[in-house]
């Protein structure tokens, strides 16, 4: 039915149900209503000439190139007429501030850009009476810049650099940007020898196409580990086969060390080499004794801890086998991480582009330190920023937990669908016809929940930082220590929406009764959720491991084959973070797979016997695996109840 037409039920069945009703609605409104505000903040950019300064610049004069420009109130030469001046050209392109990361040089309104080095006032004025481009203040004729006083002021700094507009900007940028020197050396200097920093730079200039390749072998990684991990469940869930995830382990530790020893004997049979190459080979074979002992290390750490936990891991790979089950059947969910990431930065480009509208928005003002024109927010419209920093927030919580109520729903309809060939064509397009539809308002009430606990928490950290150093210990222990607190209620409310966001799939109830329901569920089932969600973790995480370190691996052994690459570390660097972030984002799809099953599992627990009229949701195939590997608590129950009991613990 549809959404007003929908009629609230007196009994709740636990089960998804085609007769759906609209959830938290006041909230979609609200929701809708904020956006709205977001949008209209744009438009106010665009109607107010935010917009248009920004792209097409202005001068220091409050005047917009390429246009024509109304009067300023108490602003000389503003009001001109800059149709044919199109590119802002800065007197001092290097007076860059870099506190406030802005260029404190006036600006004015030019036709044409200098090409070539102008070194004395004679070339500024030939330069304007060739081209019809006057580099020198509007109050300054071309014909008479060297003979004018004024000059030294209203006129660029001499030599002049050769530049060139932006493509899209319209700033006249220097060709040589070696003036901006001092944003290299506020950036770089953690770094004590250049020489350190140039072969870094070197390295990743040398290896982009093995980084690229890696980068991709690291998605390849994550696509293939979730979809097979219906396979690799077998062995890690026989008793005699859990070691698969770290039998990899000493072999490639030991290929390190023989990798170490190969360096060693190969700078050992060179004799005639430079001093040069002597130390990079040096440095090559530490870099390698180095990966070689930190291999050793995490191999050790990682057999104890497989050997302590290898009983524990075997109450939770049912669900993990049952999970890779659900992606065979369910592939579109694989792309989940891709839309929600192109949405997430569509609306992060969308943000910072009206951020960008916001500074150039406003009343003209001007600066009582260098006298030049600028735009800024006063009055009511200052909080115009305030908006939209909150808007940031919630609808990038908004985003994602779009995807987890769409992971939700398509998880909940595989579950309690008995025969899986009868599943819709597409679970997860179903799904999301099924939010947009119904749920917006429950993902909009839970995205602000989680707005409201991250706000306070980042605003607290901006205090922290801004009065880093400046605090007494107690003060700093107290900021601390809130920030602390409100991230754990963050990551607590995140995974009570989550679960409030599978009741609603399952129900088709409000927030707060699918998350009193939900929590309910939870309570009566706390020992299992901490062991699932400890070991499950934990798992999760040595697959995240796994994944970082067989792309590091492989770029070890690509980077050794090509001896002339003498740093390794930041090409290193570079892969094993970008397969860590992707590594997280896809297994953390997987997480809510197992956690959204878990749910499943326990409402089906307690709702139902195995009895005629009351049979289990649960595979046949998990039950019959469950009964042939663990041996069962009561005789006469059936399989599903022994796999209950199993993870009861």
């Amino acid at each position: 039915m549809g959404c007003c037409g929908s009629v609230e039920r007196t009994k709740r069945e636990w089960r998804p149900l085609e007769d759906r009703s609209c959830t938290d609605l006041p909230w979609f409104l609200l929701f809708t209503v904020f956006c709205v505000g977001m949008g209209s903040i744009c438009s106010f950019t665009i109607v107010t000439g935010g917009a248009a300064r920004l792209v097409f610049g202005y001068d220091s004069y409050g005047n917009t190139c390429g246009q024509r420009n109304e009067r300023i109130e108490g602003v000389q030469l503003s009001g001109l007429d800059h149709t044919d001046r199109k590119f802002v050209f800065f007197l001092d392109p290097c007076n860059v501030d870099i506190v406030q990361r802005k260029i404190k040089s006036m600006a004015l309104c030019v036709s044409l850009c200098p090409t070539e080095e102008l070194k004395t006032y004679q070339d500024l004025k030939r330069f304007a009476m060739l081209n019809g481009s006057e580099l020198c203040s509007y109050d300054m004729a071309g014909h008479k810049y060297p003979d004018l006083p004024e000059r030294v002021s209203k006129c660029p700094k001499l030599p002049v650099p050769p530049s060139k507009p932006l493509p899209v900007f319209n700033r006249c940028t220097p060709v040589d940007i070696s003036c901006y020197a001092k944003f290299a050396e506020a950036v770089v200097t953690f770094v004590g020898d250049n020489s350190v920093l140039h072969r870094l730079i070197a390295g990743v200039a040398a290896s982009k196409e093995i980084i690229i390749g890696l980068c991709v072998l690291a998605l390849g990684e994550n696509l293939t580990t979730m979809i097979t991990f219906y396979d690799t469940s077998v062995p890690l869930y026989d008793p005699h086969g859990d070691h698969s995830l770290h039998l990899g382990r000493p072999p490639g530790t030991s290929v390190l060390w023989w990798l170490y020893i190969d360096h060693r004997l190969y700078g050992n049979s060179t004799t005639n080499k430079v001093q040069e190459d002597v130390e990079l080979s040096r440095d090559s074979g530490q870099a390698l004794l180095v990966y070689a002992g930190a291999a050793t290390v995490f191999t050790i750490i990682l057999l104890l801890l497989m050997l302590f936990m290898r009983k524990r891991v075997a109450l939770t790979i049912a669900l993990f086998h049952v999970a890779g089950k659900v992606f065979i059947h369910l592939p579109l969910l694989t792309l989940q991480p891709f839309v929600t990431f192109l949405a997430l930065l569509l609306f992060w480009i969308y943000w910072i582009l009206v951020l960008l509208f916001l500074g150039t928005s406003g009343n003209p003002v001007q600066n009582e330190e260098t006298g030049l024109t600028e735009f800024r927010l006063t009055g009511p419209l200052q909080y115009l920023t305030w908006y939209h920093a909150v808007g940031l927030v919630w609808i990038t919580e908004f985003i994602l937990a779009c995807q987890q109520m769409t992971v939700a729903g398509a998880v909940v309809t595989y579950y309690f669908t008995r025969d899986k060939n009868r599943l819709p064509v597409t679970p997860i397009l179903s799904s999301v016809l099924r939010l947009v539809r119904y749920h917006l308002g429950t993902v909009a009430k839970g995205a602000f929940i989680i707005t409201l606990v991250k706000i306070p928490r980042l605003f607290l950290m901006y205090i922290h930082n801004q009065l880093k150093g400046k605090e007494n210990a107690c003060s700093r222990c107290l900021l601390k220590t809130c920030i602390c607190c409100l991230w754990c209620l963050e990551k607590c409310l995140n995974y009570l929406n989550q679960n409030a966001y599978a009741a609603t799939a399952i129900n088709s109830t409000s927030f707060c009764t699918s998350a009193r329901d939900a929590f309910v569920i939870l309570v009566e089932n706390a020992l299992r959720v901490a062991t699932i969600n400890a070991v499950g973790d934990f798992v999760l995480f040595l697959g995240k491991i796994l994944i970082v370190t067989t792309t590091a691996f492989a770029g070890v052994l690509l980077l050794n084959y090509q001896r002339d690459y003498a740093e390794w570390l930041l090409p290193l660097i570079i892969v094993c973070l970008f397969s860590f972030l992707v590594a997280h984002c896809f297994l953390s799809i997987f997480e809510i797979v197992v956690d959204v099953l878990f749910l499943c599992f326990a409402i089906d627990t307690k709702y139902n016997d195995g009895t005629p009229g009351k049979e289990f949701f649960m595979e046949k195939a998990l039950m019959v695996r469950t009964s042939e590997t663990h041996e069962a608590g009561t005789c006469g129950l059936v399989p599903s109840f022994r796999l209950f009991s199993l993870i009861q613990g």
